[in-house]
């Protein structure tokens, strides 16, 4: 594991040492421990997106492990103003330690990587937010005890959330199922990739996808950058909430993820959020122990 560029590239061995750390870390955490092991690394952290839990976790992750993270816009950096990603990449691997970056095209991610000499780490792309998998897979650990014969549904638009989660539940052994409207699937390429591997579904009605899940995961219905489809895409998605009838389709011990922030009334009603809201939170929360965990496997 020298990058974590999207969670394709990982095994499932890889995957399991990442949760395996992270449920360490938390537990040390917990418990008031600190340890240093990234003493003196640093981390830049390039942002083209805004962000809240990216941000705040991968900052007070680094301080926490000994190191320090440096914030980078784009206003702070010359990319920004036209200067090649590849340029980039060789000025700031030789005054880092690492690079998390988050940014629109995935090609930005794959060629920091290919033209820097640090650990890069996508902290979100259109295509893909491995990140927040990893927290969601430890989540769904902490909750479910393993990931083998559970079902994981997703409900909503086939974006990289649904990406990184198809191929987060087939490396893990699980079943994927998504509801979404036509022309709103996920990557065609991945699609093919999971029925091949794994138990993949696909369909148009979420109570069918909803039906016998351990896990329901609902997403926005316009990420950063699609502010402008937003009316288009309410009347797309009309019908694709996680309410009750979602809910009842699903098992009756099922958890309930998003990987927030969360619009109330439309991907989801407020009283589903508000009945799962610790299972919510407590994967908000894990995005600081598993982005730890990937830190320092990378940067160590």
């Amino acid at each position: 594991m020298k990058h974590l560029l999207k969670l394709a590239d990982l095994t499932r061995e890889e995957i399991l040492s990442v949760l395996n750390l992270a449920d360490q870390l938390k537990y040390e955490r917990q418990n008031g421990v600190f340890t240093p092991h990234l003493k003196g690394k640093k981390l830049g952290m390039i942002f083209q997106k805004s962000s809240t839990r990216t941000r705040v976790s991968f900052e007070v992750g680094m301080y926490e492990l000994g190191g320090y993270a440096l914030f980078l816009s784009n206003r702070d950096l010359q990319i920004g103003r036209g200067e090649p990603v590849e340029d980039t990449a060789r000025v700031l691997s030789r005054y880092l330690d690492g690079i998390m970056i988050r940014t629109f095209e995935q090609k930005e991610v794959e060629d920091l990587a290919k033209y820097g000499s640090i650990p890069i780490i996508n902290g979100l792309t259109d295509y893909c937010h491995p990140c927040q998998v990893l927290a969601d897979l430890m989540t769904i650990r902490e909750y479910k005890g393993a990931f083998k014969g559970l079902k994981l549904c997703f409900i909503g638009d086939g974006n990289n959330m649904a990406n990184s989660l198809m191929v987060g539940a087939v490396k893990t052994g699980m079943k994927f199922s998504i509801a979404c409207p036509a022309g709103y699937e996920p990557d065609a390429a991945l699609t093919a990739w999971a029925k091949k591997e794994g138990e993949f579904f696909m369909t148009d009605d979420p109570a069918e996808a909803a039906k016998d899940a351990d896990i329901v995961y609902t997403d926005v219905w316009a990420s950063m950058g699609q502010e402008g489809e937003k009316e288009k895409r309410e009347r797309a998605f009309k019908g694709f909430c996680v309410d009750g009838k979602v809910m009842a389709a699903a098992k009756k011990d099922a958890i309930v993820q998003h990987c927030l922030p969360a619009h109330r009334g439309e991907e989801i009603t407020a009283d589903v959020f508000e009945a799962h809201a610790k299972e919510i939170f407590d994967e908000a929360e894990n995005r600081l122990h598993a982005q730890k965990a990937v830190l320092a496997k990378l940067l160590k």
